[in-house]
C-alpha cells in the first residue's frame, strides 16, 4: 500500500471542501471496497477523508411519503430497520443477500453504490484494463469472461456492477441525493447516476469530483406485499451474482397493474428490465406470462464466449423472481 494523507473531517461541509480541494482524495466511509483496492494497488489516493464518525446515518420517513436513507448508514442497520422491512422488503432481501454480516456491519449505503467492479482483469494490475488504465485495452474481452456483461457493454469494457443493494434500489425507483461545495443538494435518478461504459469505462457514475452522496430517497410504492430478490451465484453465500433479479408486482386481483424488474450481474450498472415490465403491465400474473416476458427481455442480450449461459439463466431468474414475488408472504 502506498503512503497517503489521512484527514478526519469534522463536518459534512468540511469533508466536501477537502474532497474538492484535492482531486486525488477519496472519502473513507466503510472502506470495505476502497481499502482492498488500495492494497491491490488499483486505487492510489493521495488522501483519505474520514467521515465514519459523522452522524448522517438514519432512516427517516419523508413528509410526502417514502423514506430517506442517510448515506453513511450501515447496510446491516438499513436492512433490519422496521420501516425498510415493512415497506421495502425487497431492499432488505437484496442487502442481506450481499457479502458477509461483518462486511454489512461496516459498509455504508452511499459506499455500496460506489463500489467498483470485481472483474479480475480490473484487480490484476499486470493485465490490460480500460477501467483501471484508460487506453490499455480490455483483458476480459478475449479472456475468461464468464462473469461479465451481456447488456450495455462496449468494446472498451464488459465489466458488471457488483452491488445487490443497487439492483433493488433501481427497481424501487430510488434517487441519489448529492451535495457539493456550494452546499446545494441535487437528486439524480438511477438512470442519471449510473453510466454504461461507452468510451469512458473508467467512469462508473456521473458524480463530479467534490460531489458527496448524502442520502438515497425511496418513493412510496405498493410493492411490499409482492416483491422478491433472487440471486444466482456459484456458492450459496458471500459470492457475487452471476445473475440477480429484483422484482415487484402491484396487483388488482390477478391482474398486474404495475411492475418493476431490475437485474444484477448482467451490465455495467443495475439493469432495468423495461421490455419485460412493458409486456407484463395489464396482463394476468401467470407463470406463462412471466416466462414470455423474461424471454423477451433476454432476447436483446449479447453474450461473450464464456457467458452465453446467462441468457437462459436470466430468463429463469426473472420468471422465478416474479413467481416468488407473486407468492410472497403466502
Amino acid at each position: 500500500m502506498r503512503l497517503f494523507k489521512y484527514t478526519r473531517a469534522s463536518t459534512l461541509s468540511s469533508a466536501i471542501k477537502e474532497l474538492n480541494h484535492n482531486t486525488q482524495s477519496r472519502i473513507l466511509a466503510g472502506g470495505t471496497n476502497l481499502i482492498d483496492l488500495m492494497k491491490e494497488d488499483v486505487e492510489r489516493p493521495e488522501e483519505l477523508i474520514d467521515i465514519t464518525h459523522l452522524p448522517h446515518n438514519q432512516v427517516k420517513p419523508l413528509a410526502q411519503g417514502g423514506v430517506l436513507l442517510d448515506a453513511f448508514g450501515k447496510n446491516s442497520e438499513t436492512a433490519n430497520h422496521p420501516l425498510i422491512r415493512s415497506q421495502y422488503p425487497l431492499l432488505s432481501q437484496a442487502i442481506l443477500a450481499g457479502a458477509s454480516a461483518q462486511i454489512r456491519n461496516m459498509a455504508t449505503n452511499g459506499g455500496n453504490l460506489l463500489q467498483r467492479t470485481r472483474c479480475p482483469y480490473f484487480y490484476d494490475v499486470a493485465m490490460p484494463c480500460n477501467k483501471r488504465t484508460p487506453g490499455s485495452g480490455c483483458g476480459a474481452m478475449e479472456g475468461f469472461n464468464r462473469m461479465h456483461a451481456v447488456f450495455g457493454w462496449s468494446d472498451k469494457c464488459i465489466a458488471v456492477h457488483p452491488s445487490d443493494m443497487a439492483v433493488a434500489l433501481a427497481a424501487l425507483d430510488a434517487k441519489v441525493v448529492v451535495q457539493n461545495t456550494s452546499g446545494r443538494q441535487r437528486q439524480l435518478t438511477f438512470e442519471e447516476f449510473f453510466r454504461l461504459p461507452g468510451d469512458t469505462p473508467e467512469k462508473d457514475n456521473n458524480l463530479q469530483h467534490g460531489d458527496l452522496i448524502t442520502g438515497i430517497e425511496l418513493p412510496a410504492n405498493n410493492f411490499a406485499d409482492h416483491s422478491y430478490y433472487t440471486k444466482v451465484r456459484d456458492r450459496s453465500s458471500y459470492a457475487f451474482a452471476l445473475v440477480s433479479v429484483a422484482s415487484g408486482l402491484q396487483l388488482s386481483g390477478n391482474q398486474i397493474t404495475d411492475v418493476r424488474i431490475a437485474m444484477g450481474g448482467v451490465a455495467h450498472k443495475p439493469w432495468r428490465a423495461l421490455t419485460a415490465e412493458k409486456m407484463l403491465k395489464g396482463k394476468s400474473a401467470t407463470e406463462a406470462n412471466f416466462k414470455a416476458a423474461a424471454e423477451a427481455e433476454m432476447a436483446a442480450a449479447k453474450p461473450h464466449e464464456y457467458n452465453k449461459f446467462k441468457i437462459e439463466l436470466g430468463e429463469r431468474a426473472i420468471a422465478l423472481a416474479l413467481t416468488k414475488a407473486l407468492n410472497y408472504g403466502s
